[in-house]
């Protein structure tokens, strides 16, 4: 999955955007209301062309630009090394400040300058990168210096204002669950930079689900051909309703290949109201990590239906749902009496029921019907979930469903810079290897270790210079034996997937 928005750099020369102020338009109703666009669309059928349409939505698609400053160290002088201090003295380049600039799209929605667009577009582009000011650029090219009034990470949304002497053209959200798989939609934004771009074509899909998890991964899925740029650009319907955000792509060059993803209208509207009214985004918790859903394999070894349920592989200790009875491999069929299934998963389903409030599980345990009542919490927030699982973004097995990145508690290998956990059956499912490995599952790697550059999350250790390790006991073992040697390096026997195991030598820290 690629975000649809484009990424520049450059060496900072300083400088500031002039902002050029905007003169009063005559909008006064939004550029979509049925009366300006009923005369220009027939009300059945595809147009034989979307100009007019086009010439009453476009005004309210703007340019969304942003300038960055971006820390980069300089690459070690190889002479350092060898000299010392007469080369460059500890062979480490200065720090390098680099400008950056980003580029994306956007839509008025208001007279008064609120400008919707994705959370993405305006956030900062690389690690250790800063905002230094936000553009908006209207379809007659006066731009403006704009005010964020909220963004929200995990829905991608975000929330500008620009100000102007009168009122601004704007458009309106529309009802998308109304949307039908083969409906014309128009896409308009500004791809690789390029002022005002349309694009059109049909719902490929509705409740797209992509596996990114959460409570937002639900798409509508279309052909109309959305590039790089078109981020946070509006999807319209033939009645010039914005039924959808323009989101991220599915590519394998980063160019377009007919398969894009908008963000659906139902699920934008009450983030961007509350965003507007200085509101806190809130999402259920329950603090479980999900093994996935119920396939073939997992249907027959479980004795259940398939692609009807999700399996817990973990519960975290303390948690909603620990203290509600769930149990690692209980398989989640409803929540409140909504099914789960690929299209509505448990994530989407339990990140959208408010804090505070119960959700009834319906649960197979051992391929016996049985319930729970949880009494949902409100979602930690990024840095309190990475830091579960020692600093990666979520943990082993989980698709962010309800913001538990851990499992129980699982313990961090200082020594080598890995988070383990014991493999269980359904983790095992999970993370695709035979049942008959055995070992220990990496739920999180320090990037900064030699680990982590040549394992990741869901490999599965067998052995540690040839001793089976099966415990946070055994792998500590294993490695103090290595240090007692004088050793720097341990030996891990690895299993990725289905492949064939692995030996990789791994550094120890410290």
């Amino acid at each position: 999955m690629r975000y649809a928005y484009a990424l520049t750099g450059a060496l900072l020369l300083g400088g500031a955007t002039a902002t050029i102020a905007l003169q009063p338009t005559s909008a006064q109703t939004a550029q979509n209301d049925p009366s300006q666009i009923a005369t220009v669309v027939p009300r059945v059928g595809a147009p034989s062309s979307f100009a007019d349409l086009v010439a009453k939505l476009q005004p309210a698609v703007v340019n969304i630009s942003t300038k960055q400053k971006i820390t980069v160290q300089q690459p070690q002088n190889p002479l350092a090394e060898l000299f010392g201090q007469q080369f460059g003295g500890q062979g480490g380049g200065t720090p390098r400040t680099q400008e950056a600039q980003s580029l994306g799209s956007g839509f008025l929605i208001s007279a008064d300058g609120y400008v919707v667009t994705n959370n993405h577009v305006i956030a900062p582009g690389a690690k250790g990168a800063t905002i230094e000011s936000i553009t908006v650029t209207l379809q007659d090219r006066k731009e403006y210096t704009a005010k964020m009034i909220g963004r929200d990470p995990e829905s991608d949304l975000a929330l500008l204002k620009i100000t102007a002497p009168g009122p601004l053209p704007f458009v309106h959200f529309g009802d998308s669950t109304r949307a039908r798989v083969g409906d014309w939609v128009v896409a308009i934004g500004q791809p690789f930079g390029l002022g005002g771009t349309v694009t059109a074509g049909i719902v490929s899909a509705v409740h797209r689900v992509t596996g990114q998890g959460g409570a937002y991964d639900r798409f509508i899925q279309t052909d109309a051909s959305i590039n790089q740029g078109n981020s946070g650009g509006p999807m319209f319907n033939l009645q010039g309703d914005v039924i959808g955000i323009n989101s991220q792509i599915f590519s394998q060059s980063g160019g377009n290949i007919g398969i894009g993803f908008a963000i659906p209208a139902e699920e934008a509207r009450p983030v961007i109201n509350t965003l507007m009214k200085g509101g806190k985004i809130q999402r259920g918790y329950l603090g479980v990590t999900l093994g996935g859903g119920i396939t073939d394999d997992a249907a027959a070894a479980l004795g259940i239906p398939k692609n009807q349920g999700e399996l817990i592989s973990g519960v975290t200790a303390g948690g909603p749902a620990g203290k509600a009875g769930v149990r690692a491999g209980d398989v989640v069929t409803r929540v409140n009496g909504q099914a789960v299934t690929p299209d509505q998963t448990l994530s989407y389903l339990v990140s959208n029921v408010t804090p505070g409030q119960t959700a009834r599980l319906d649960i197979l345990r051992n391929g016996k019907p049985t319930t729970a009542t949880v009494t949902v919490a409100a979602r930690p927030s990024q840095e309190q979930l990475a830091a579960l699982v020692g600093g990666d973004d979520q943990g082993f097995g989980s698709d962010d469903s309800d913001g538990d990145s851990g499992t129980v508690s699982p313990a961090s290998s200082n020594s080598l810079g890995l988070t383990v956990q014991p493999l269980t059956p359904a983790i095992a499912r999970a993370v695709g290897v035979g049942a008959d490995v055995q070992g220990l599952v990496i739920a999180a790697v320090d990037p900064s270790s030699d680990a982590g550059s040549k394992l990741k999350r869901g490999d599965v250790v067998s052995q540690v210079n040839g001793a089976p390790v099966r415990t946070q006991a055994d792998m500590n073992q294993a490695v103090a034996a290595a240090k007692a040697q004088n050793r720097p390096s341990v030996l891990l026997l690895v299993n990725r997937g289905r492949g064939p195991a692995a030996f990789i030598p791994v550094k120890i820290k410290g």
